[in-house]
């Protein structure tokens, strides 16, 4: 069945016992969040059994057709959730035991290598499991192929041990991580939306830009921006503020393509958007053992530069066709949206701030998760106050109960998410503060279902590379290119995360090839974060490039236009997204990897001259209209600012200089012309 279009359809939203399980899924994480209680092993387990029993109950084979199929869909899912179970029972005997499986391991591991497989395939289509379903027959079959890709021959019984017990298979790394920051983190954000950060967003976009010349794809950008900040997943975001900025974009004269692809460039780079980046920063601390406020300052100035060229390139079209802005009348107020509901900033706030302080991203999340919890209960009670004193005083108790929060940390927090539990048997429907902290705990369960079944199954793939050596033989035939030329190995890990990311998830795209790729970069002395930053950077872009461009499809229905159509506008749009990351290999500092602030400065500097060269290339739009042999020069003129050697600085320079001189000369005798006539 097709899996990417049902996603919307099955109960919703949540009603009957899936609430329940939601409930108690998002009880379940919060709990270990807080004290920990469990082994890692048993905690990845129980995530990954949540999971599987929510997916199946969701997507029943059939699409419960019948009570017969639901039915059959729970006892799948009640199988799945049996399966982490087992591993809390028996954890002690499956230690002493390791590598030697008796009947009931066998039974439990064929049926959980099993139910992965299904579940995946019916959250997100065929893609993420073929291809792991490739990496699994390799383990089982790879002996028998020729030359240096041939393995030694592993047993069955080696297999499923590997994969579905221990902590290299689907309980690996990708798990872990899921079932600590990713869930938290999601959680956050819907505690978040459903407190009214997206109409705050929305507002402030629309009163700074809307009213400036192309103000609504321009709201579209800096929304999706601050989306990102809270979303990490760019078909969300589309989904999301799409529904707002779409509609508005093609009111004020953007073709339906140009409107998609701007809303699904903007929403992609919510992954690369500090703090939460898709939740693919998390991962690549844990797998390269590095803090993860490192990954942060990495990412920080990249995903600047991205959004600064959608933002230019949106401009240069309103331009290009003489779009103009919103009535000023019309737009809201934004400081004035800022000073009614600055209150639902504290948590994003109090999350940087504990980050850049050093604390960890769980420490953090939680802290920022309680305090949401604290304002949506905060803000509900003073909204019912009437006199001012009272409201005054009420403000002033709710900043003592946020610093004896910060004070007592995750023990505060979780008698304040053990009261939210409670409530959920006196309240599950209304619209006040009890109601919106119950439908959070139950979105932030269903949102979580994509990325947790995502990192369960690529645990496959990781498995199967720690066990035969493939990435060492792969890595060879890079390594043997990159030699003889950097570019072309740096181009060749390019395609293969576009390849790859055309049937897969950002997330188990960013796993595998930085699987593959990364250590062979880090090789040929690209520094160890720019390496997994440049594989994570192309599998954001996948999610853009045709044939799949899986954020173009998820505009498609709203633009009312072609996803391939959209999918064009947005590389244009985007195309920042696939040269600043070359830019940071050759110049380290641009990620803050290398030299001093002084180096910083000079590599930002190029980079936001070849975008905006880049941008009136693609647009065909500067002062004015640009021919093709004048985009030609531009685009070439800013390539050269990729390679960081003085010489080809000085040339890129001095041709963006002479081009833009003579491009403003002729612009001025063009208009003198028409003016004279």
């Amino acid at each position: 069945m097709s899996n990417q279009s049902s996603s919307e359809t099955p109960t919703s939203p949540l009603r009957g016992a899936i609430f329940w399980v939601a409930i108690a899924f998002s009880a379940y994480q919060l709990w270990m969040a807080s004290f920990h209680p469990l082994s890692s092993q048993v905690i990845r387990s129980i995530h990954v059994g949540f999971v599987l029993l929510m997916i199946f109950a969701l997507f029943p084979p059939m699409d419960g057709r019948s009570g017969a199929w639901r039915a059959l869909g729970w006892l799948l899912g009640l199988a799945g959730f049996a399966t982490g179970l087992y591993q809390w029972v028996f954890e002690a005997d499956l230690t002493l035991r390791a590598g030697e499986l008796t009947q009931a391991d066998w039974v439990v591991g064929v049926l959980l290598i099993t139910l992965v497989f299904e579940a995946a395939r019916r959250v997100m289509g065929w893609g993420l499991p073929l291809v792991c379903l490739t990496f699994l027959l390799y383990a089982l079959f790879g002996q028998h192929l020729p030359g240096a890709l041939a393995h030694r021959g592993y047993g069955m019984d080696q297999v499923v041990s590997t994969l579905g017990f221990g902590t290299e298979g689907l309980y690996g790394t990708p798990t872990y991580v899921s079932s600590t920051y990713i869930f938290l983190f999601i959680l956050f954000g819907a505690f978040l939306e459903q407190a009214g950060m997206i109409g705050l967003f929305n507002d402030f976009a629309m009163g700074t830009v809307g009213h400036t010349r192309g103000g609504p794809a321009k709201v579209s950008v800096i929304s999706s921006g601050l989306m990102g900040t809270i979303n990490g997943s760019g078909v969300a975001n589309v989904v999301t503020t799409g529904q707002f900025t779409i509609p508005l974009m093609k009111r004020f004269g953007y073709s339906p393509a140009f409107a998609g692809g701007v809303e699904a460039t903007a929403s992609m780079g919510g992954q690369i958007m500090p703090p939460v980046m898709g939740a693919v920063a998390f991962i690549m601390a844990e797998t390269i053992n590095v803090p993860y406020i490192d990954i942060v300052k990495a990412a920080l100035i990249p995903a600047i530069l991205y959004f600064v060229t959608a933002f230019w390139m949106v401009h240069l079209e309103a331009g290009r066709k003489g779009l103009m802005g919103l009535p000023k009348d019309e737009c809201p107020n934004p400081w004035a949206a800022v000073r009614e509901r600055w209150y639902l900033l504290l948590p994003l706030m109090g999350l940087v701030a504990l980050l850049f302080s050093g604390y960890t991203p769980l420490f953090s999340g939680t802290v920022g998760l309680g305090l949401t919890a604290i304002l949506i209960f905060g803000a509900a009670v003073i909204s019912g106050v009437k006199p001012i004193a009272l409201r005054g005083l009420a403000w002033v108790l709710l900043g003592f109960a946020c610093a004896g929060f910060f004070q007592f940390g995750v023990g505060v927090f979780f008698v304040i998410t053990a009261l939210l539990v409670a409530m959920t048997f006196v309240l599950r429907t209304g619209g006040d503060a009890r109601a919106l902290a119950v439908k959070a705990l139950v979105d932030g369960a269903r949102h979580a279902l994509p990325v947790a079944i995502a990192c369960a199954l690529v645990g496959v793939i990781i498995g199967v590379i720690n066990l035969t050596g493939v990435a060492a033989e792969l890595g060879g035939y890079i390594i043997a290119i990159g030699r003889d030329s950097l570019f072309l190995a740096l181009l060749l890990t390019m395609v293969t995360c576009l390849v790859l990311g055309m049937g897969i998830p950002t997330i188990p795209n960013y796993i595998i090839t930085s699987s593959l790729a990364a250590p062979v970069l880090l090789e040929l002395g690209v520094p160890l974060i720019v390496s997994h930053m440049f594989v994570f950077y192309f599998g954001i872009m996948a999610d853009l490039t045709p044939p799949v461009a899986l954020a173009c499809f998820a505009a498609a229905p709203i633009a009312r236009e072609s996803g391939l159509k959209i999918s064009v506008q947005a590389i244009r749009v985007a195309i920042a997204g696939f040269i600043v990351p070359f830019m940071a290999v050759y110049s380290p500092a641009l990620m803050l990897q290398s030299g001093d602030w002084m180096d910083t400065t000079w590599i930002v500097f190029k980079a936001l001259v070849a975008i905006a060269m880049w941008g009136a290339g693609a647009i065909g739009y500067l002062a004015g209209p640009l021919n093709w042999v004048e985009r030609a020069l531009a685009i070439v003129a800013a390539s050269f600012l990729i390679v960081a050697l003085p010489l080809t600085d000085e040339i890129g320079l001095g041709a963006v200089a002479a081009f833009v001189a003579w491009h403003l000369w002729r612009t001025r005798q063009r208009r003198a012309m028409a003016t004279a006539r």
